[in-house]
């Protein structure tokens, strides 16, 4: 297997593949690699699951537009792809390993998300691809063809150019968030965030809690809950079924009015407003039932939403204090407040919830443990000429 190469400017070779036959002799020399970058384009505008049409994967030599119109078995590059000894580098990964998912029932392992990582090195939280590049490597990426549609053939010389700078600079990313992190002592802390990512329970969507996905489904209250966790987890079958677009087959408004509106008959159901007449007559009385059903469940069965805990005004100061200390360990460590210690999770930890994120990992070693040192008033904020600064409180 190559070592991580030392990061360089080079000239890359692009080539395309169309057919099993050049996909297999490709694979075979990504064999030599213990990593690679990969991106895909896909579309799923007029799909409930996303529809892949291009896959550029890079090595540090070379990189590939794999199209998948014209190969029906990708075996070989999936065997690599879920190879437990080759890592894959991709940026803002849930997108793509959702892809993955849908084909083989879980996503592939391990991976390495510049995104995430990006946080770590001082760019903030959410960054983009092409914001990064530009960043970390000066390169203003074309944004022409952000809004083009993969599915359709040929591709053109812009649309391949595009794609594959999606992947060539992000072997270029990776290689010096690699050297940085490395250098700073963080190559393992986002091991868990990374695992994350590959948990096949993040891709699957229960019908069950399609509900809580409801355009203004707080405004419902009590057997209202219990009408739309019905209708909605009908949708989310019937969009999962026929694999079509939730609001394809209802809109969200429309479950929302049906569920306030709890009609019973289909003299009233027709009133709905943008319910389709087809809807209607094809499913007009199993809609009917559903809203029975839903209004027939026992008041113990709602679904509840959760509620926002309410902190009083001397937990709230506290949370103050504790943020003041975020920040100063945040501006130490050059990475967000966002991404160490979101305030929700702050206030988990005031309140001793063990779920809190800053209990475990990079975080709880960075801030966590201080801030419960903090509430313990083992230590203590302090301003010293206009500096705030944190002590240690003496026995």
């Amino acid at each position: 297997m190559m070592e991580h190469a030392r990061y360089t400017w080079y000239t890359m070779n692009i080539t395309y593949i169309d057919n099993p036959s050049d996909l297999l002799v490709w694979c075979n020399k990504l064999r030599e690699y213990d990593w690679f970058a990969i991106d895909t384009e896909f579309m799923r505008e007029k799909t409930y699951y996303p529809q892949l049409c291009l896959i550029q994967i890079a090595t540090v030599d070379e990189a590939v537009c794999i199209d998948p119109f014209g190969i029906d078995d990708l075996g070989p590059l999936l065997e690599l792809l879920y190879d437990p000894n080759m890592l894959k580098v991709l940026h803002a990964a849930r997108q793509d390993l959702e892809i993955f998912h849908v084909m083989r029932g879980t996503p592939p392992v391990p991976v390495f998300d510049t995104m995430l990582s990006a946080t770590l090195l001082g760019h903030g939280d959410q960054i983009g691809y092409g914001a990064l590049v530009k960043e970390t490597l000066g390169v203003e990426l074309d944004k022409a063809q952000t809004r083009t549609d993969w599915s359709r053939r040929p591709l053109s010389a812009e649309q391949l150019a595009y794609a594959i700078d999606d992947v060539r600079y992000l072997v270029q990313v990776y290689q010096k968030q690699h050297e940085a992190l490395g250098k700073n002592g963080r190559l393992a802390w986002l091991a868990d965030d990374f695992a994350a990512l590959s948990a096949p329970g993040l891709y699957i969507n229960q019908p069950e809690e399609a509900w809580l996905r409801i355009k203004g489904v707080h405004f419902l209250k009590g057997v209202q809950l219990a009408v739309a966790q019905q209708l909605a987890a009908w949708r989310e079958q019937q969009a999962q079924q026929t694999d079509r677009p939730r609001r394809w087959v209802l809109k969200d408004e429309v479950i929302f009015d049906m569920a306030k509106q709890m009609p019973a008959s289909l003299e009233r159901l027709g009133r709905i407003r943008g319910l389709d007449k087809s809807m209607l007559e094809r499913h007009g009385k199993h809609l009917l039932d559903l809203i029975e059903q839903g209004k027939q469940c026992p008041r113990e069965s709602w679904p509840q939403l959760e509620q926002p805990v309410r902190l009083s005004a001397d937990q709230e100061a506290l949370v103050d204090a504790m943020m003041a200390m975020v920040r100063l360990r945040a501006i130490e460590q050059q990475v967000s407040v966002q991404t160490l210690a979101p305030r929700r999770e702050v206030e988990k930890l005031l309140r001793a919830d063990n779920d809190s994120i800053l209990l475990h990992g990079w975080r709880a070693q960075l801030v966590g443990h201080d801030l419960q040192r903090l509430l313990r008033g083992e230590l203590q904020l302090r301003v010293d000429e206009g500096q705030l600064n944190v002590y240690s409180v003496l026995p």
